[in-house]
């Protein structure tokens, strides 16, 4: 049975963990799979938008600590997951996770990572690394503090206390709730309204988001703004505004 299930819709790619015998736990082979998955949606140009998603009880319930149990420190320092993981980020289109039941850990890390977060009403996120003697060591402590803050960051992190979804979505870490049982028809329905817009502007929007958290204000706006300047030289952008002005819908080809 395949850990990781990759379903099509038109121009989105869904990306369904399925490890249900470990509660989705994210092995270094079930990171290789969705590292490669993404890899080969980045270079096909007939994709747009990627969706992760899991069950309806959980998206992920952590990292394996049967393998983490297995590596001592030169193990640890050697480890290929922290090239997995920045494989993963290094995805250059929209990505969304939808969350059911527990995103724990690696599953949370996995989720921060994403670009927008749908959760089902069941939804749980936490970072309880801090019960095992150990911390975050996937981006949670850095996202994570980005995303809600530092006041709830901190809680989180220190306390391994999760919070539901709703809790998320005022901190700012989830953007929708839906109920459990429609998460991914939402969440799929979103994916074909980003996906129905052009591939370069989405790709650059995406760039000058991420930016955002990553230099100083200044430095931001002289980026996006030569995002803006190189859309302005493309066949998408003519036939963006055309297709406005002429009162039609627009037909982009990532040109």
């Amino acid at each position: 049975m395949s850990e990781l299930l990759i379903t099509r819709h038109d121009r989105v790619l869904q990306l369904t963990l399925n490890r249900p015998q470990a509660r989705n736990a994210l092995n270094n082979a079930l990171l290789t799979q969705i590292a490669d998955a993404l890899e080969t949606a980045a270079a096909d140009a007939s994709v747009s938008v990627c969706v992760i998603s899991g069950n309806p009880r959980y998206f992920a319930a952590g990292a394996d600590l049967n393998e983490m149990a297995e590596k001592d420190l030169p193990a640890t320092f050697d480890d290929i997951r922290p090239r997995l993981w920045a494989r993963i980020d290094a995805f250059n289109k929209p990505l969304i996770a939808v969350v059911n039941g527990y995103a724990l850990g690696a599953g949370c890390e996995l989720a921060l990572l994403c670009d927008l977060v749908i959760a089902g009403d069941n939804a749980r996120f936490g970072l309880p690394e801090i019960t095992l003697g150990t911390m975050p060591g996937a981006g949670g402590t850095q996202r994570l503090i980005r995303s809600v803050g530092k006041a709830l960051a901190s809680r989180m992190v220190l306390s391994g206390e999760s919070i539901d979804a709703e809790r998320a979505q005022q901190a700012g870490l989830v953007s929708d709730i839906h109920p459990a049982n429609l998460s991914d028809e939402y969440a799929l329905k979103l994916a074909a309204t980003i996906a129905r817009h052009s591939p370069l502007a989405l790709r650059a929007a995406k760039q000058s988001l991420r930016l955002a958290h990553e230099v100083s204000l200044q430095a931001g706006l002289v980026q996006e703004r030569q995002l803006f300047t190189l859309l302005s030289g493309t066949e998408d952008r003519r036939e963006g505004v055309s297709a406005f002005l002429e009162k039609r819908t627009p037909e982009f080809k990532g040109r």
